[in-house]
């Protein structure tokens, strides 16, 4: 009968956290550079013109309809021959990429869900079409989309997983090698699975706290 040891974490804990450290690496890079992405992908989405719209719907329904893990194959071993990617980087950049066009259809429903007539009273005082959009429809729009981002950003951290693929060393990789030589799974996974739970359930309270601040701002 299987006799369950949680010895083995103790002996493993420095490699444990070293994954650990670098998931929670990958994740906030990806979330700052996906962010950023999914910014200008809704800019490009709302735009007037036809050529930038396109960019960004081509860009939304690539990222939207390919499995992440082959972009995360095609980032590394492809654009990587010709960029030098190291695998952390390779990570993030996949991971940015995917995550800024669920960011982009989050922001651009933000966007359009504020009355045009707020967009026309700001272009009628003399704002131009940017000052507009900065000053007036995106605060409004951020205050709407903190859940839906909440979730993709959670998202994100559980997608980080898949990086271990290209022998990222992070949470899911450390795990992989210290079940391969203790042959501890159960012991093992449940581990690194309360480890991603703290850490997605921890950025969930963070932007609950961030909503609460917001609503009392009003």
């Amino acid at each position: 009968m299987y006799q369950l040891d949680f010895g083995v974490l103790r002996e493993y804990l420095p490699a444990i956290l070293d994954g650990l450290y670098m998931t929670i690496q990958i994740s906030i890079l990806s979330i700052i550079l996906g962010s950023i992405m999914g910014v200008a992908g809704a800019l490009c989405r709302t735009s007037k013109s036809f050529l930038l719209r396109s960019i960004g719907n081509v860009y939304v329904e690539w990222i939207r309809n390919t499995p992440l893990l082959i972009q995360i194959l095609f980032i590394y071993f492809g654009l990587g021959v010709f960029f030098s990617l190291s695998p952390l980087a390779a990570s993030v950049l996949a991971l940015s990429f995917f995550s800024g066009a669920y960011i982009t259809e989050i922001i651009r429903a933000g966007i359009q869900s504020i009355h045009r007539g707020q967009l026309e009273a700001a272009l009628s005082i003399g704002m131009t079409d940017w000052q507009a959009m900065r000053l007036i429809i995106l605060p409004q729009a951020i205050k709407r989309i903190l859940p839906p981002l909440a979730g993709q950003f959670i998202t994100l951290v559980k997608d980080s997983s898949l990086v271990s693929v290209i022998a990222v060393t992070d949470l899911t990789y450390v795990a992989k090698n210290i079940v391969t030589i203790t042959f501890r799974a159960f012991e093992v996974w449940l581990a690194i699975a309360a480890f991603y739970f703290i850490l997605s359930f921890g950025l969930s309270l963070v932007v609950r706290k961030l909503e609460k601040r917001l609503a009392e701002s009003d």
